[in-house]
């Protein structure tokens, strides 16, 4: 038993050494920088993972793009500076809110051209159904409900 719990704690403390190495911490001597680092990371997207920011990722990419971010910023650049760094490397697709442009152009406005479409399929699809006539019965068909529904209300009358 001893030694069970012995192998779960030497587990559990291997466990948080993998969690703390995933992640650097980075000192800032000015919050102002630190809040400009952590804005950045959020804004730029790991091209390894794809759907997750910088901050977001274990990637190894990641740890490297946040390591440059934290450099440049104390070097002194501006955030359109590490932007545009990143963007030249990456293309917009590091960006996670691309700017509108020829390129990204399809991007912004492809849910709303899908959405148009829906729309339009949803009308064509209401206005075809409301068209199609209902069954209508002749007037044999007719006499020969109603005989069936007498016929019906005297086997209920007698019973």
């Amino acid at each position: 038993m001893k030694t069970l719990i012995l192998m779960l704690g030497m587990l559990l403390s291997l466990a948080s050494l993998q969690t703390q190495a995933a992640f650097n911490t980075y000192d800032f001597a000015d919050p102002v920088k630190k809040e400009r680092f952590d804005k950045l990371i959020n804004e730029l997207r790991c091209t390894v993972c794809q759907n997750q920011t910088i901050a977001d990722s274990n990637a190894d990419l990641a740890k490297d793009l946040r390591d440059k971010v934290y450099v440049m910023i104390n070097d002194g650049k501006s955030d359109q500076q590490i932007k545009d760094f990143m963007v030249a490397r990456f293309t917009d697709f590091v960006l996670y809110k691309p700017p509108v442009k020829k390129s990204t152009y399809l991007l912004w406005t492809g849910p709303f051209i899908m959405m148009g479409l829906a729309i339009v399929f949803l009308i064509a699809y209401i206005r075809k159904r409301t068209r199609t006539p209902s069954p209508s019965i002749d007037e044999h068909d007719h006499e020969r409900v109603q005989a069936l529904l007498k016929e019906q209300q005297k086997d209920t009358r007698n019973d």
